[in-house]
């Protein structure tokens, strides 16, 4: 019976007190254009209530939040190269795809790309498909001036090549991601 009585008081409680028994989660902007999370409110902390974001509307509410993936090639390039400048695998792995990857080959991939995210990192280039390292075909021209053979066609690109030297500082090393873009996003694969 005392138990009950217990459980009781402790169910009004909370029933009277709804900010005790629930935190609510404030989204604050800083001085410094930082967005934080506090249970606070965001003046008592020096920041600012960030701006709701408008609401979705007919298709576009399926679509992902803009930070929730690349939508763009040159977002991934970002995203990469500022996850390999701070030596974070687990930001290299938000960028990864992993889909219909097996347990096991995710543990694989994900100590590789731990592997990676240590090197310091030197260089990241586009890979493009086909022709010299641009992907133009060589073009000839007779007398004329007129091409003959096929025209050049627009490079495709198909990956990211990642340059990076080992722990010695000298030794070079290099990966090479492929790209796929899947549902609206683009990401890596090794």
């Amino acid at each position: 019976m005392p138990r009950l009585a217990l459980s009781f008081l402790l169910l009004l409680a909370c029933a009277l007190a709804p900010d005790a028994a629930v935190a609510q989660v404030r989204q604050c902007v800083g001085a410094d254009g930082v967005l934080v999370y506090s249970d606070r409110k965001c003046e008592d902390i020096g920041a600012r209530e960030r701006p709701a974001l408008p609401a979705a509307e007919g298709i576009g509410a399926l679509r992902p939040a803009r930070g929730g993936c690349s939508r763009s090639v040159q977002d991934l390039v970002h995203a990469l190269g500022s996850a390999l400048q701070a030596g974070d695998a687990n930001q290299v792995a938000g960028v990864y795809d992993w889909a219909g990857m097996s347990t096991a080959n995710g543990y694989r991939v994900m100590e590789r790309l731990e592997a990676i995210a240590r090197r310091p990192l030197v260089d990241l280039q586009p890979v493009y498909a086909g022709g010299d390292e641009y992907g133009f075909d060589a073009v000839e021209f007779n007398a004329d001036g007129e091409v003959v053979g096929t025209p050049p066609r627009k490079p495709r690109l198909v990956g990211l090549r990642v340059e990076q030297t080992l722990a010695d500082g000298s030794t070079p090393a290099r990966t090479v991601f492929g790209l796929r873009r899947h549902l609206g996003c683009w990401w890596i694969r090794l």
